[in-house]
C-alpha cells in the first residue's frame, strides 16, 4: 500500500475525460483535469489522470486506488474497479452540495435525472440513452448548424425568444431549424428554442423521478451559467451549479475509492 493516502477517480465519457486526485483523510481535492475523450478512451484515460497528478504534485506509486465511471472506463486497465456514472454523479453532487436531491446531468450521449438521499446515494434514476434529442451530442449538432460555440449558444439563447421547434427527432430538428434559418428567424431566438428543447426534454423525463429542491446541474454544459438559467426558467425550479461541474463524476469515483480505502479493500458497484 502506497504510504501517502492518496485515491483517484477517472470519468471518461463521450465527450471529456475528466480526472480527479483525492487525499483520503481530508477529503480535499488535490488535483484536477479535464481533457477531450478523442478516438482512443483507453489512452486519454490515461492521460487526464497523469494531467490531474501532476497538478496534485505527485505520482501513480502514491496513489492508493483509482475508480473508474463514464462509458470508456471498460477501456481502462489501471482501475481497481468501476463504478456506474450514475452512482458517482450523485455522490459527487452530493459531496459539493450536501443539501442536494436531484442531479440533473446532460452528457454527450444521454441525459440523466438522478434522485439522491440525504447520505448521497441513489434512490432512483431515469436516462434517456434512445435518442439524441436532450443530450450534448443535440447540442454540438445545432452549434454547427448556427455556426456557434456551445458557449456562444448559451450566451444567444438569453438573448432570444424561443419559436416553436415541433420536431420530436435530432436529425428532424437539424432540418427545421435550417428551414427556420432560410425564412428570417434570428440566431438568438433559434439557440433560445434549442436550449428550450434540451430543458423540456429533461422535464419530461421527471414523470418517474419527480425534481425537488435542492437540485445540481453536471456535466460539461453547467460550465456555462446560462444553460442553468434557461433549465431553472424551463423546469420552474432553481438550478444550482458547483464550482467542478464537468468534473462532479470523477469527483464521485474519488470519493468511492477513499471509501474502499478506509474500510481496507474493494466492495462492489
Amino acid at each position: 500500500m502506497p504510504v501517502a493516502r492518496l485515491v483517484a477517480g477517472v470519468d471518461v465519457g463521450s465527450t471529456a475525460a475528466k480526472a480527479v486526485v483525492l487525499d483520503v483523510a481530508s477529503r480535499a481535492v488535490l488535483g484536477v483535469a479535464v481533457t477531450p475523450t478523442g478516438w482512443n478512451p483507453r489512452e486519454t484515460g490515461q492521460a487526464v489522470l497523469d494531467a490531474a497528478l501532476r497538478e496534485a504534485g505527485t505520482r501513480i506509486d502514491r496513489v492508493a486506488r483509482v475508480v473508474g465511471t463514464g462509458y470508456g472506463r471498460i477501456s481502462l486497465p489501471f482501475l481497481h474497479r468501476t463504478v456506474t456514472e450514475i452512482t458517482c454523479h450523485a455522490r459527487g453532487a452530493h459531496h459539493l452540495a450536501p443539501d442536494t436531491r436531484t442531479v440533473l446531468d446532460v452528457g454527450g450521449q444521454d441525459s440523466k435525472v438522478v434522485a439522491v438521499d440525504e447520505c448521497g446515494s441513489v434512490r432512483d434514476f431515469v436516462m434517456n440513452d434512445k435518442c439524441a434529442a436532450g443530450t450534448g451530442r443535440f447540442l454540438q449538432v445545432m452549434t454547427g448548424v448556427l455556426d456557434m460555440t456551445l458557449d456562444e449558444m448559451g450566451d444567444a439563447a438569453l438573448r432570444g425568444t424561443p419559436v416553436p421547434l415541433n420536431s420530436m427527432c435530432a436529425v428532424f430538428a437539424e432540418t427545421e431549424v435550417i428551414g427556420l434559418i432560410a425564412q428570417g428567424v434570428s440566431k438568438d431566438d433559434l439557440a433560445a428554442s434549442i436550449v428550450a428543447s434540451v430543458a423540456r426534454r429533461l422535464k419530461a423525463l421527471t414523470g418517474r423521478v419527480p425534481l425537488v429542491p435542492g437540485c445540481a446541474f453536471t456535466g460539461g454544459l453547467a460550465t456555462n451559467p446560462a444553460f442553468a438559467r434557461i433549465f431553472s426558467d424551463t423546469l420552474g425550479l432553481a438550478v444550482t451549479v458547483s464550482d467542478m461541474p464537468q468534473a462532479t463524476g470523477a469527483l464521485g469515483a474519488a470519493l468511492i475509492a477513499a471509501q474502499d480505502v478506509a474500510v481496507g479493500g474493494a466492495g462492489g458497484v
